[in-house]
């Protein structure tokens, strides 16, 4: 039966099992999502990483000198396991926080870049401007993740020197535009634009100068008024990756734009919109909220890695619409389930993932794709992002919990608790290796010798 259950109704009977007994349910959901996604995760270092550099073959045992943007959605996947096991499994997540100094040092494999003699960032220079903004951003999120100074410092000085410098004003919308590459002639897109955008607004986030909002508000504004839509889309063709990266953008603009209400609720609207279409239209799926196949080289098999990981974060922002949210979450899991369905793990750690989620992979294994991995291994490892933010969190995400009294009331019995009421562990890790003393174990007094 859990299989087959929603977050919210998987948040409502574990809780309800936990009153009568032990953390059991827990377990299973933990198993569910958790386990699934750290053997995902290491089947994909296993079969696409060259793990003394950090960074991936674009197929199977396949070398590309110039598979440079795709690193940095393949590196997302491995920041967002450190993150989720950096408190519970340190040998683990130093073990990606050592992949992560590695592709850092080989410059995420830049077939353009200099050495750091002109500044760290110097090393992510690359002619086409959308690359360094998807790299910029997986350095901000390594920055974010660890706390290492030079990882920021190194988006800051990519953005600075080399994306934001290339921006041309538009008369027209008073807005900004970016020019795909350093080609003569060479105009703006929405996969330059929207990364540039959250780029932008992530800067503001972190460091308050006042220069990243206006230049966040400039490129939204261009991208909003010449390049989307009115139905939702982003760009024609509209794909994935440009869905859900504007949506993550509008969502920051949300909370750090300095505008007024209807502005701001704009931008919160926008950005379920985007996120949205990507999971309902015919355009981005199978018809049936299933993400489509969009095609098989590199950089087409690993668009659905850049939107799964936008796509939670909605979900787990408790100022987006509730319904919305909810909406949201059900998609995922979703496809996490067709996708999980399909996979065969015969040959574990070799796992290969298909362009198209409803099916399994059966083609040679030279061409098994690094982008199609990358987009299955982002979808399990960003639910088990999610379910384990929404269990672990639940007075934060009552709002998608069907029975939020009930919730409300095992919030205050389930998990160990310090006599003096503070959350120590969460109800599946047990009580091994809890230093000596007295517990509150699932609403119960608990010596522990």
């Amino acid at each position: 039966m859990l299989r087959n259950l929603t977050i919210s109704a998987l948040l409502l009977f574990s809780t309800a099992g936990l009153a009568q007994s032990e953390s059991t349910l827990y377990k299973t959901i933990k198993e569910n999502y958790e386990t699934k996604a750290d053997s995902m995760v290491n089947a994909f270092i296993e079969s696409f990483m060259i793990k003394n550099k950090g960074v991936f073959n674009d197929k199977y045992q396949q070398y590309a000198f110039n598979a440079y943007w795709t690193q940095a959605h393949a590196m997302d996947v491995i920041v967002y396991c450190y993150e989720r096991h950096k408190d519970d499994n340190k040998a683990l997540a130093n073990k990606y926080k050592n992949y992560m100094s590695l592709w850092y040092s080989n410059k995420a494999n830049n077939y353009a870049g200099a050495s750091t003699s002109d500044g760290t960032y110097k090393m992510f220079e690359n002619p086409y401007t959308d690359d360094m903004c998807w790299i910029t951003l997986t350095l901000l999120h390594m920055y974010e993740a660890t706390n290492i100074t030079k990882y920021y410092t190194a988006a800051k000085g990519v953005f600075d020197n080399y994306i934001i410098k290339r921006a041309k004003e538009d008369e027209e919308t008073g807005g900004l535009w970016l020019p795909w590459n350093t080609d003569a002639g060479s105009g703006p897109n929405a996969c330059t634009q929207s990364p540039a955008t959250l780029i932008a607004a992530k800067l503001y986030q972190k460091n308050n100068q006042e220069k990243y909002l206006t230049y966040a508000k400039k490129l939204y504004a261009y991208t909003s008024k010449k390049i989307v839509k009115s139905d939702g889309r982003v760009e024609e063709p509209p794909l994935t990756y440009t869905q859900g990266t504007f949506g993550e953008a509008c969502r920051i603009l949300y909370h750090v734009t300095d505008e007024n209400n209807t502005i701001k609720n704009r931008y919160k609207s926008f950005a379920y919109t985007y996120i949205n279409y990507a999971f309902t239209s015919g355009r981005c799926t199978n018809g049936a909220n299933i993400l489509r196949h969009e095609g098989t080289s590199g950089d087409q098999s690993i668009f659905k890695a850049v939107l799964i990981p936008y796509a939670v974060n909605f979900v787990l922002d408790t100022d987006m619409s509730t319904s919305n949210r909810k909406v949201i979450a059900e998609y995922i899991q979703k496809n996490t389930k067709t996708l999980y369905g399909n996979l065969n793990w015969d040959r574990y750690p070799i796992v290969f993932c298909n362009f198209d989620w409803t099916k399994p992979w059966t083609g040679a294994d030279s061409d098994a794709s690094m982008g199609a991995m990358c987009s299955g291994t982002s979808l399990l490892e960003n639910t088990a992002r999610m379910q384990k933010a929404i269990i672990e969190n639940y007075r934060d995400y009552q709002d998608i919990i069907e029975d939020i009294p009930a919730a409300y009331e095992m919030a205050n019995t389930t998990g160990i608790y310090s006599i003096d009421g503070r959350l120590i562990r969460t109800p599946w890790q047990g009580t091994e290796h809890l230093p000596q003393g007295m517990y509150i174990v699932n609403g119960r007094k608990v010596f522990v010798k």
